[in-house]
């Protein structure tokens, strides 16, 4: 015969057991679907910083959540293939990496949400109309960058600078918006830019060469084709003894001299706090789209040495790391 105590033990363990059992798990059939335009050492850092804090969030494969990533390998084609099955799956969230990436996944739904990352200007690229809530499927962050602050790091890096090279994606609509703004930086302090047209990696290459005796170093802004294929564009730098400097920090050790940019990992972690508060039942269009104030400066010392560049030891002091 059950004694009291002993019937309210099993009752209460009863009840806590079927508590456990109701409580839904966080992770469960919950999926996010990414994807980037191609895959370099700047979009895989935002990739891997997504994985890691949505792990952190307790979003893991081992819970029954589901993470998939496929690259376009660069091409648009595939870029908007990978959109349209992204959609038939119809997961939770859909990441996008980069403005290629973004754009035919925004136009093939209205209805899955959508986080846009490590993109200059999603206003330029028709992602969002302005920086407040959307009110649509889409929100996101941008690494925009201040034009002026860019203009700073030439100056230091080449004092007597007056003409600045720059190689180019023109089918990229966040490369023509990075390159107005710091064209018009420049007109201001009585600078020019020199434009190089590459719309393709192997493109890159030659566009450098086409400036080499026009320029006095040469500006890379976070353009894809370009960033995918940096090593080529400094191989040409090296060999003509003009100076490369980038605005993303991981082309720093590819051969810049030097960068003032975003860390792109803490800025994949960013990301993906805003994917977590959407599968835990926010709308991404009550979500903000934002910028990243992190920044960082990186020297390259050897790449100096290579480009003709002798760098203020003032300057060499106000890095985050300087690369040997």
């Amino acid at each position: 015969m059950f004694t009291l105590s002993k019937s309210l033990r099993i009752i209460t363990g009863a009840l806590a057991l079927a508590a456990v059992c109701a409580a839904p798990a966080l992770a469960a059939d919950k999926s996010v679907l990414a994807t980037s335009i191609v895959e370099h050492p700047a979009l895989d850092a935002v990739r891997d910083g997504t994985r890691d804090e949505l792990k952190a969030e307790g979003f893991d494969a081992g819970k029954g959540f589901k993470w998939e990533f496929q690259s376009a390998q660069g091409n648009a084609g595939t870029a908007g293939q990978i959109a349209k099955k992204f959609v038939g799956d119809n997961p939770d969230v859909i990441v996008a990496i980069g403005t290629p990436s973004a754009q035919p996944l925004v136009a093939s739904t209205k209805t899955i949400p959508i986080v846009y990352t490590a993109i200059a200007d999603p206003i330029a690229a028709q992602l969002v109309k302005d920086w407040g809530p959307s009110g649509t499927n889409v929100t996101g962050l941008s690494h925009m960058l201040d034009p002026v602050k860019q203009v700073e790091i030439i100056k230091k890096v080449v004092p007597n600078a007056k003409r600045v090279g720059i190689v180019y994606n023109p089918g990229e609509s966040n490369s023509v918006s990075a390159l107005n703004a710091i064209k018009a930086v420049l007109e201001k302090q009585g600078m020019t830019l020199v434009e190089a047209a590459s719309p393709r990696s192997v493109d890159v290459a030659p566009a450098a060469k086409s400036l080499i005796g026009k320029v006095d170093l040469i500006y890379t802004t976070t353009d894809n084709v370009v960033v995918s294929t940096f090593e080529s564009l400094a191989k040409v730098c090296n060999d003509a003894k003009i100076p490369l400097i980038a605005s993303d920090t991981g082309s720093v050790k590819r051969g810049a001299v030097a960068a003032l940019g975003v860390n792109f990992y803490d800025l994949g972690r960013q990301t993906g706090k805003i994917v977590a508060r959407i599968l835990k039942g926010e709308k991404p269009g009550d979500i903000p789209s934002s910028t990243s104030k992190n920044l960082e400066l990186y020297i390259n010392t050897s790449a100096a040495q290579k480009q003709g560049v002798t760098l203020n030891p003032d300057f060499l002091k106000s890095a985050t790391k300087v690369l040997n």
